[in-house]
């Protein structure tokens, strides 16, 4: 046997290909579960699917400092996971739409099937 791999099906297997994301793409959603395999993100973005939460009620919530909270927000954010909006000196946090929250009950529903 050679080093060649060979499909039983070409055909299907070129029309799934084209299909399949781009990596630039793959390595997009890659880095986006990567933020959500942390369990102190995954706490965070769990706790904020539903609710708007200032650093320090959420590191409360959450048990760890808010040093460590307000750094694990920063890489949720910059995975568009979660937002702010800023109210005089206070920020709020939440989710960032409704495709996060969806995507939470979506993969929280899977867990609960037998």
């Amino acid at each position: 046997m050679g080093d060649e791999l060979h499909s039983i099906n070409p055909g299907d297997v070129e029309a799934i290909r084209t299909q399949l994301a781009d990596e630039e793409h793959i390595r997009a959603l890659s880095d986006l579960f990567k933020a959500l395999c942390d369990p102190t993100r995954l706490r965070i973005v769990l706790a904020l699917k539903d609710n708007e939460l200032c650093v320090h009620d959420l590191a409360h919530l959450i048990d760890t400092s808010e040093s460590n909270a307000s750094h694990q927000l920063r890489l949720l954010r910059n995975q568009k996971l979660v937002k702010y909006r800023r109210e005089g000196k206070q920020v709020f946090y939440s989710v960032d739409d409704d495709h996060i929250s969806h995507f939470i009950d979506d993969i929280q529903q899977h867990l609960g099937e037998d």
